[in-house]
């Protein structure tokens, strides 16, 4: 498969946020061709504000793996991720980011600052931006302009 067909399970995901009036943000990490997990925001539904759709994926890939490394996978998320999914990103080790829409109000893999990137980490993410990113910007000006 290709970025754009594990990002459209990603809008899938998203899309299932929506539905349950969840900031539309999905979710997806593979590793060698497999799904390990999918997510959505479930901020609302969990009064948690650390589920987002990247966190919750990373525990349920390491969960599924059985270990918190998640070396050689690749995390699909249909927003750009925030400080605190960056930082999770780094932790569980994923090899390889993929994005769609930037989001410049709180982006932490270049719209606003750059976690991933830093020098000093022991470990570097491969970053991929802009996979179906008008369709992940579609959901979300959607979803906030409908909340005016």
């Amino acid at each position: 498969m290709k970025h754009e067909d594990w990002m459209r399970l990603a809008l899938k995901q998203a899309e299932t946020a929506l539905e349950k009036d969840e900031v539309p943000i999905g979710a997806v990490i593979v590793k060698n061709g497999e799904i390990l997990a999918l997510a959505h925001n479930e901020k609302e539904t969990n009064q948690d504000p650390t589920a987002h759709a990247e966190m919750l994926a990373i525990k349920r890939a390491a969960q599924k793996l059985g270990a918190w490394r998640l070396s050689g996978a690749t995390l699909y998320v249909t927003l750009e991720p925030c400080p605190m999914c960056a930082g999770a990103i780094i932790q569980s080790r994923i090899e390889t980011l993929v994005y769609g829409a930037d989001d410049s109000k709180g982006g932490a893999v270049g719209s606003v600052l750059n976690v991933l990137q830093h020098q000093l980490w022991n470990h570097k993410v491969e970053i991929i931006t802009g996979i179906l990113e008008e369709e992940s910007a579609r959901l979300l000006k959607g979803f906030f302009r409908s909340k005016r």
